[in-house]
Parts: C-alpha cells; sequence; structure tokens
C-alpha cells in the first residue's frame, strides 16, 4: 500500500488510492507556513481494521518533521493517535 501526498494551495491530503478511487484520506489546511491542522481522516470499510489510519498519521508526521513543521490535530482520530504517544510531542502545537 502506497501513501501518497498532495498539497493544493492551502490544503492538503496523505491518502491511499485503488486505481482512481481514493480508499483512505487524511485531510489538512496550512495555518501559516510553519503549521498545518489536520481536519478529517476517513478509511473505506476494505481498508478497515488494518491499521490504515495510523499510517496516514505517521506519513504526516514524517512530513511535519523533515518540513519543521506542527502539527493542530482537530480531527479526533488524528488527536487521539498523536496525544497518547509521547514520541509525537515533538510535532504537536
Amino acid at each position: 500500500m502506497e501513501i501518497e501526498h498532495q498539497q493544493f494551495g492551502s490544503r492538503g491530503a496523505w491518502f491511499v488510492r485503488d486505481g482512481d478511487d481514493i480508499q483512505a484520506e487524511m485531510t489538512y489546511s496550512k495555518a501559516g507556513e510553519e503549521i498545518i491542522v489536520i481536519d478529517h481522516t476517513a478509511v473505506s470499510e476494505a481498508l478497515g481494521g488494518q491499521g490504515v489510519g495510523k499510517q496516514l498519521v505517521q506519513a504526516a508526521v514524517d512530513w511535519a518533521r523533515a518540513n519543521h513543521i506542527q502539527i493542530v490535530p482537530v480531527c479526533p482520530f488524528a488527536r487521539s493517535v498523536l496525544t497518547r504517544d509521547p514520541q509525537y510531542e515533538d510535532v504537536l502545537r
């Protein structure tokens, strides 16, 4: 499974495709140059229970660290994953 990342203007997403269909997606908006706000995570039933949501969060964290970006997780799922594990403290805002 490949997680893709795409930015368009002040918005962006990490997602998993099956052909032309998006099977999992985590979206964000930029809040300045150094902060993103994760606002939504969705995983299809076909990928449910496989840890895909957590993989999307990890992709966001890896990208944030590489680009010196802080994350504000307003999405309940992303907030739950990011605030439960101290390894993510460096990217939380």
